[in-house]
């Protein structure tokens, strides 16, 4: 089968001299068990209106905002309800905000059509023509985001629905968010042909001591496969393709996507301070939270800011290494910390630093993402229990309501182009080494 509609690329905004500002709401819709958390409800924004025109007097213009398929359509799928996308995304064209619209964000699909089933890849794509009939004037998608760290989370590490533990159920639901994604995006523009692919996942490093070097190349090569995939570079030459069909990804599974290739229009770079790790098989030396095996060594998988801060690469760094693998547009499309309000604007503050050196390197990035503008919820348990722990984002929620702290300032001062340099508060944030800034910053 082939869609030729799929192998046109376009930009997703237009080259300019600056990194550009956006804003993205935290929307998660996943599923512990048989319980779905809605990261949209707890935080209120579901019955708050007001909260689109906060965002646009931050001087946001460009938001990634939810449509998403668990909350428009939950019980099948010819029962939809469109009135809360009908006043929000109405809202935001009112307002002069470009959405970026994501149609699953972390969850598994609703419950007759979830991601460990073939009915996903079967409705998602039914779902996202009728949102492009809907809203035919919106030309940003993401129909599902992050899918290499969701396969992750929901098929190699137990945590969330289907809870799989196994190299051949994380390869599966990677294999089929990105199936779904190809065809929902082919459905899109049959609906609108100009619609763009922003395509977000986490991009990290691993690092490690010598005896795992084997096992952190392995996920370096790993980190890669949502934009590999979707750009059909997944042949039998490509480094994981043995690995791919050990954990039951058949040929034909593998070469739709080089038949379909479905390059993003833009690759969403998500990067967060836990992002880079390391691996250490001195376990003493780590938390028993941190350990883990392969079955081959055990060692413990943390953070690498925390373990060996000295060899962080920084996000300009992979920026660098995306921009030399696909040579794609690029923006942070999240950028958020859960800490004190002044650590949350180094954090920002080194983020968009470092997108503006590696913008100087060469790499073209458009823009780095205020994430979180309302804040979360449970991410500190990976939203694996309900206990109502907020943590701050732009606005604060504490009160019940978004309130504005130094960070929001921030924000919109960014917003109007002051340089970054002047807002970012005196000292080095809990994770900086002063080699890695200097470093990184001469790029």
């Amino acid at each position: 089968m082939s869609i030729r509609i799929q192998k046109k690329t376009v930009d997703a905004t237009p080259a300019s001299a600056k990194v550009a500002l956006w804003g993205g709401i935290e929307c998660t819709v996943n599923r512990v068990g048989d319980v779905y958390q809605d990261q949209i409800s707890r935080s209120g924004h579901h019955d708050r209106l007001s909260d689109l025109d906060a965002v646009a007097e931050l001087g946001i213009r460009t938001l990634r905002y939810p449509v998403l398929w668990e909350r428009t359509a939950p019980d099948h799928p010819d029962s939809l309800d469109w009135r809360w996308p009908d006043e929000r995304l109405n809202r935001l064209r009112a307002l002069g905000i470009r959405p970026i619209v994501g149609l699953v964000h972390h969850g598994c699909g609703p419950r007759y059509a979830t991601f460990d089933t073939p009915a996903f890849d079967r409705e998602l794509p039914r779902y996202a023509r009728q949102v492009a009939e809907r809203y035919p004037w919106v030309q940003a998608y993401t129909p599902v985001n992050e899918p290499l760290t969701t396969a992750r989370f929901s098929g190699l590490y137990g945590i969330w629905y289907p809870h799989g533990r196994s190299d051949k159920q994380f390869v599966a639901i990677l294999l089929r968010q990105l199936r779904a994604t190809v065809l929902a995006m082919a459905q899109i523009r049959a609906v609108q042909p100009a619609a763009q692919l922003v395509q977000t996942d986490d991009l990290g490093c691993t690092h490690s001591t010598p005896k795992l070097r084997y096992q952190a190349d392995f996920e370096n090569e790993r980190r890669w496969l949502t934009w590999d995939l979707l750009s059909g570079r997944v042949t039998p030459g490509h480094a994981l393709w043995s690995y791919l069909r050990r954990s039951g990804a058949s040929e034909r599974d593998l070469w739709f996507h080089v038949e379909n290739p479905c390059p993003p229009s833009l690759l969403g770079i998500n990067h967060y301070v836990t992002s880079e790790r390391y691996l250490d098989e001195d376990l003493t030396r780590h938390g028993a939270w941190t350990h883990g095996s392969n079955g081959r060594h055990r060692y413990a998988d943390t953070e690498i800011v925390r373990a060996n801060p000295a060899q962080r690469l920084g996000i300009a760094a992979l920026l660098c290494q995306a921009w030399e693998r696909y040579r794609l547009p690029m923006a942070i499309t999240e950028a958020h910390l859960g800490c004190t309000v002044d650590e949350q604007q180094r954090w920002l503050g080194e983020v968009w630093q470092q997108a503006e050196a590696a913008r100087r390197a060469g790499a073209d990035i458009r823009a780095v993402t205020a994430w979180a503008l309302l804040g979360l919820y449970d991410w500190h348990n990976l939203l694996t229990r309900v206990e109502n722990r907020h943590e701050p984002g732009v606005f604060d929620l504490s009160s019940g309501r978004p309130e504005p702290t130094e960070l929001t300032d921030m924000v919109r001062q960014l917003a109007l182009g002051r340089p970054v340099d002047t807002l970012v508060p005196p000292g080095l944030g809990w994770w900086q080494a002063k080699q890695t800034v200097k470093e990184v910053l001469a790029v």
